[in-house]
């Protein structure tokens, strides 16, 4: 802030003092351009200090956001300007949208936290009475190793924008240390040593994929802002251990569904290369006037070699909010090359179900193998309808994987292998996969272009055909922020692939006695 000062009557001098100020910040030590010793920042952040010229206006902009309190700015405003700097058909063919904080937490806490605290109760009650029985040392290893797994937990957003989902999780798995770290404490252990030894819950837990190489550098940035913020908030003024920014790798840019070799421009049978309308450009129809497809705006046609499924990092948690294309629109904005590897790759989606769908498929699959312990997705409210309620119950009524025993393993072999199994903790899974959670029907609002959208939010676990909490919208208003207010009304039993609870209606059969007998009437078509 201070050279930015300095530097506001001398725009000319701002490309080379700042640049020169970013490497001194990569490498730590004494500062030619601030007079002062740096600590090392080091990060990926100052590793290629590309300065962009700005004049006298634009470094009184940067001037005023340096003199903001940063310790209370909210990380999320970074998604707000990401989509908003998008243009339509960039949205579109990513499928991107800003997810408000409100409707973040909605998810993010029955997919990850309450599972958590509901973990950290047990565990503290049984430290607690430990420690009332004078076994200090026993009620202390408790907690520590309950921490040492809470440092340990990975969470994955496979569509991850600019990190709204994984920042939000951040912020509530700090709030769960803290009192972790209280609970020893009072114990006799010091939360100094801990952060000095790397062990607290950073960045480096928060998985993402995302396909926006800006999205990407927003994503890591938005993950160390809120690191640092609760750094300072807990600690005052003292600096983390350094260097203060790590360059874990945790953010990757790239396709979440499909992996390829490379990609070449399809050809038709002469050899020319095949074209399709940009699904952008527009012109006015002749006779009507009206907005229709500009034939003479075309791209090029590709094909990806080799596609096959992408492989998902490891993780304890998948949380996020896929892109949101429906399946009549994702050659208009994937291109023909894609869709079909698309559908070659995994043809276990339905062709009728949306982009989303093969997400949710996915995250599914990990879940109910044992990879996974709870996933928790946005998706549009039509996840209940027949087209893409056929990925939902082909997972909820997929037989449970067998036990892989040793060929030559006796009874008594087979009991050990079954018993280390449900001693791991985290993969443990006697199969299959369960609704945990869903809200069927919840409003959302596109914050770039105003759209109203229906959502359906899901959240599932481990274990077949067991109970889950079903969230019904009932009311609806303005709220003061972004988003809309809703009141909800809990409901608790099993959670059928329409996402109700009570008779599965989604699972009723034809009647035989009908056959040739009855007929639906007739239809309307087209417009």
């Amino acid at each position: 802030t201070g050279l930015l000062g300095t530097l506001q009557g001398n725009p000319q001098q701002f490309v080379p003092l700042v640049g020169a100020l970013w490497r001194e910040m990569d490498t730590g030590g004494f500062s030619v351009v601030l007079r002062e010793t740096l600590p090392r920042f080091n990060g990926k952040l100052f590793k290629t200090p590309d300065v962009i010229p700005l004049d006298r206006d634009q470094i009184g902009l940067l001037l005023d956001a340096g003199k903001a309190n940063w310790t209370q700015v909210e990380p999320a405003i970074f998604g707000t300007l990401l989509e908003r700097a998008l243009t339509p058909g960039e949205r579109h063919a990513l499928g991107a949208h800003y997810t408000p904080r409100a409707y973040v937490e909605r998810l993010v806490l029955p997919t990850i936290i309450e599972p958590l605290r509901e973990e950290w109760r047990n565990i503290q009650a049984a430290a607690l009475l430990l420690a009332n029985e004078g076994k200090l040392d026993a009620a202390r290893a408790e907690v520590d190793a309950f921490h040492h797994r809470l440092c340990q937990i990975r969470v994955l957003d496979p569509a991850c924008g600019s990190a709204n989902f994984l920042y939000v999780t951040l912020e509530h798995m700090k709030r769960l240390e803290g009192e972790v770290l209280d609970q020893m404490h009072t114990f006799g252990a010091g939360q100094q040593r801990l952060e000095a030894e790397g062990l607290t819950v950073d960045p480096h837990q928060f998985l993402g994929l995302e396909l926006n190489p800006r999205a990407a550098a927003i994503a890591e940035l938005v993950l160390w802002i809120g690191y640092l913020q609760w750094h300072f908030r807990t600690n005052g003024s003292g600096l983390p251990p350094q260097p203060i920014l790590k360059d874990f790798k945790n953010i990757e840019c790239r396709d979440a569904v499909l992996a390829w070799d490379r990609i070449e421009a399809a050809l038709d049978e002469n050899g020319q290369s095949i074209s399709r309308w940009d699904g952008v450009t527009m012109k006015a129809h002749p006779v009507t006037g009206e907005p229709v497809p500009d034939d003479t705006a075309r791209v090029p046609q590709q094909r990806l070699i080799n596609p096959r499924r992408a492989e998902w990092p490891q993780a304890d948690y998948i949380v996020g909010n896929p892109p949101f294309i429906g399946a009549a629109s994702l050659r208009a904005a994937l291109g023909d090359g894609y869709v079909e590897a698309l559908r070659k790759t995994w043809q276990d989606v339905p062709e009728s179900a949306d982009l989303v769908m093969f997400w949710w498929h996915h995250a599914a699959q990990l879940v109910a193998q044992g990879e996974v312990k709870r996933f928790g997705l946005i998706t549009t409210n039509s996840l209940k309808q027949t087209f893409n309620r056929r990925v939902v119950e082909a997972a909820l009524n997929a037989p449970a994987p067998k036990p892989v025993i040793p060929a030559k393993a006796g009874i008594q072999d087979g009991l050990s292998a079954s018993t280390a199994a449900l001693d791991s903790g985290v993969r443990r899974n006697d199969g299959g996969l369960h609704l945990a959670f869903a809200i069927p029907d919840h409003p959302w609002v596109d914050s770039a272009d105003g759209a109203a959208v229906r959502i359906a939010m899901t959240v599932g676990a481990a274990g077949a055909s067991e109970e889950g909490r079903l969230l019904s919208v009932t009311d609806e208003r303005e709220g003061n922020g972004e988003g809309i207010e809703v009141t909800l009304q809990e409901q608790v039993g099993l959670l059928h692939a329409d996402l109700r609870i009570g008779a599965n209606v989604a699972a009723a059969k034809a009647l035989k006695a009908n056959t040739d007998l009855s007929n639906r009437g007739f239809c309307l078509f087209g417009a």
